[in-house]
């Protein structure tokens, strides 16, 4: 099938049903948008249309602005939306209720070879799905804010879900510039956010002991760990640590790290921690300033996906 011919529903227009519209329509595909909030439906057009402008300038995308744009249609009706559609992508409120009616009501309006994903950062899809006749084919593809900027999805079936299902939706975000990942089975929070945690709770409890401040521990982060982490993984950072690849780091590290693990303690969320974190932070971002930060973190995700794009560039007319 070509990309022309994909059709797309998006539900919940929110900033992560707009970045997904963003992904789905920069790829090529048809993509039709909805929300029962009409206010938010009127706002969804203008706002990717900025966004996309801002990708224009950073030369991430590789057709007109208005052209990408023009492949978005806001559909006032959820059976417009999602009629003759080959992936639906929900986006609505984390409340398992309200996703389980929501996908009630997309198995019995799509086609019955429509695949069903959620966007849902925690859910289960076994949690919203286990009644329905098409549950063979809904899972859960969990995006990074926003997906337009950061490619990862995880893909994640309930055990009814078809191998057939996930192996056609990983087709299907690949072709539309992701990078999908499968979660072998259901786990809360998937992998990413897991990975996220553990590393939040010992950051927070390193800051709540004392050890450092906020700024110091995001400087850790920021111009340590993050700059090797931004192009390569865990795993390969340790195999190249070492002369012998893994088995020598293991060999070397492996006693220092069960080390941590014994005097590590989880971090319980305590008010008190969280409100002296908070009071931190503020210091340096008022409230009423985290809107235009968000603004600058996503211009320089784009700049970072500029420069890699270049670099990616450089090293295959090297190769």
């Amino acid at each position: 099938m070509s990309r022309l011919s994909r059709r797309i529903a998006v539900i919940g227009s929110g900033r992560i049903g707009r970045a997904w519209a963003i992904v789905f329509a920069r790829a090529g595909f048809e993509v039709r948008l909805h929300d029962a909030d009409r206010a938010m439906l009127d706002g969804a057009i203008p706002s990717i249309r900025g966004s996309v402008s801002d990708l224009a300038g950073y030369g991430l995308i590789d057709e007109s602005e208005e052209r990408i744009v023009s492949r978005v249609t806001a559909c006032e009706q959820l059976a417009d939306a999602v009629s003759d559609v080959d992936l639906v992508q929900e986006n609505i409120a984390e409340i398992v209720e309200v996703k389980r009616t929501l996908f009630g009501e997309l198995d019995r309006l799509t086609r019955p070879d429509t695949l069903l994903a959620s966007s849902t950062s925690g859910l289960p899809a076994s949690t919203f799905t286990e009644a329905l006749t098409g549950r063979a084919r809904c899972f859960v593809a969990h995006p990074v804010n926003p997906p337009s900027l950061v490619p990862l999805v995880e893909l994640c079936g309930a055990p009814w879900t078809s191998p057939d299902t996930l192996a056609r939706a990983r087709a299907l975000y690949e072709e539309a510039g992701q990078q999908p990942v499968t979660v072998a089975r259901e786990i809360p929070g998937f992998l990413l956010n897991r990975l996220q945690g553990v590393l939040l709770d010992e950051a927070l409890s390193l800051y709540a002991r004392g050890y450092a401040s906020a700024a110091d521990l995001d400087t850790v982060m920021r111009d340590g760990l993050g700059l090797r982490w931004s192009f390569m993984g865990p795993f390969e950072t340790i195999d190249l640590n070492a002369p012998g690849g893994v088995t020598d780091y293991a060999a070397r590290y492996g006693a220092m790290y069960r080390s941590f693990a014994q005097d590590s303690v989880p971090f319980d969320w305590s008010p008190d921690s969280i409100a002296r974190l908070d009071a931190e932070r503020r210091e340096v971002l008022p409230l009423d300033e985290i809107e235009s930060r968000s603004g600058w973190r996503d211009r320089r995700l784009m700049a970072l996906l500029a420069h890699r794009r270049a670099t990616l560039k450089s090293d295959d007319d090297n190769s």
